[in-house]
């Protein structure tokens, strides 16, 4: 069985890292990750901007972790 990365690694000169998703659960990941900012933005601004830069963190490490586990190896 091939394996299907849910995020394409980026061309050479484009820096290190991942591009857009290519599959659905790819996709599921990256607009949850921006449905989720949005509503912590909304939720947490600008009483909370603390807790909000501890939120932002927490979600971004959690979304290159699973580019990581489930990207094309960066190249």
């Amino acid at each position: 069985m091939k394996q299907e990365y849910w995020f394409p690694r980026k061309p050479p000169g484009h820096g290190w890292g991942w591009g857009l998703p290519q599959t659905w659960q790819g996709w599921l990941v990256f607009g949850g990750y921006f449905v989720l900012l949005v509503a912590a933005s909304v939720w947490l601004l600008p009483e909370r901007a603390f807790s909000y830069m501890g939120l932002v963190f927490v979600m971004s490490a959690l979304l290159v972790f699973i580019c990581a586990k489930k990207g094309e190896p960066p190249g």
